[in-house]
């Protein structure tokens, strides 16, 4: 992994690696530095087989209200550096990489940092989070891939308002058009955003990856049959992993480095049967 940051957290426990931004004093408030931080620790992240699921977050009362817009207006140039296109691939490296990405909304969530949290495959809130586009508030068109991310999952139409009509609405609104998956209260936030959390990182760690390299597929095959490739790779994952765990009748433990169940060579055995490289299969 990268050497410390300044203005993130980046912290990885077993298959779970937990991203926060880290400037409570100013709401996490985004600088030229943290976008650029942010996006290396994604990028560690993305290369890491290790890694089964991303949690997004920020530090103390917020989420992240966008960018930091006092510090921008302070400075005739930024006290971090300029940015480059590549600086703004999080949005990409939060929707593509094998990990399952969840976005835990803890606070004030607005502007560039929406379009991070819509990036995550889940997103999760809390009760007392807020959220806005803002973009047009400030004079800006917008970054961080909003329109498209939005688009998707509140259909074009909400996703249109929301950016020209901007103003915050609150969690239970954002439950309700689909924004969030889930709202919890803020005493048990963080735990219940754990609770999922494990419950995935305990799932078949390959089916896992799958499922998500089938949703990714599908947005990038479009309207192309993509079904019995998704049927076929489905069958060998259960195989693989779910069905030797059943078949045994214990509970298995997958080293993803390795690409094999911990310390059980019967599990292994089944496992060397059912292998077959993706690219063997034809439709």
């Amino acid at each position: 992994m990268p050497a410390p940051y300044d203005t993130i957290l980046f912290e990885k426990s077993g298959p779970v690696a937990t991203l926060t931004m880290n400037r409570p004093d100013r709401m996490n408030g985004l600088t030229n530095g943290m976008v650029g931080e942010v996006t290396r620790a994604l990028r560690a992240a993305a290369a890491d087989p290790e890694i089964r699921v991303l949690v997004l977050t920020g530090a103390g009362r917020a989420f992240s209200p966008g960018a930091d817009l006092q510090a921008v207006a302070s400075a005739e140039t930024p006290p971090d550096g300029e940015l480059d296109i590549a600086d703004f691939q999080a949005p990409v490296l939060l929707r593509e990489m094998p990990a399952v990405t969840i976005a835990a909304v803890n606070g004030a969530c607005a502007g560039a940092a929406l379009g991070w949290a819509a990036a995550c495959d889940l997103r999760f809130a809390a009760a007392s989070a807020k959220f806005n586009v803002a973009f047009l508030d400030v004079g800006v068109a917008g970054d961080m891939g909003g329109p498209w991310t939005l688009s998707r999952l509140l259909g074009d139409a909400k996703a249109r308002e929301l950016y020209f009509l901007p103003g915050k609405f609150d969690a239970e609104e954002a439950l309700r058009i689909g924004l969030v998956s889930r709202v919890f209260p803020d005493e048990r936030f963080r735990d219940e955003v754990a609770a999922i959390t494990t419950r995935l990182t305990e799932s078949a760690p390959l089916a896992l990856r799958t499922m998500k390299q089938n949703f990714l597929d599908a947005i990038r095959k479009k309207a192309q049959p993509i079904s019995p490739i998704a049927a076929a790779v489905h069958a060998e994952t259960m195989c693989q992993q779910s069905a030797i765990a059943m078949q045994l009748q214990r509970k298995l433990h997958w080293d993803p480095k390795a690409e094999r169940f911990i310390d059980d060579e019967q599990a292994n055995r089944l496992l060397s049967r059912a292998i077959r490289p993706p690219w063997s299969y034809t439709i």
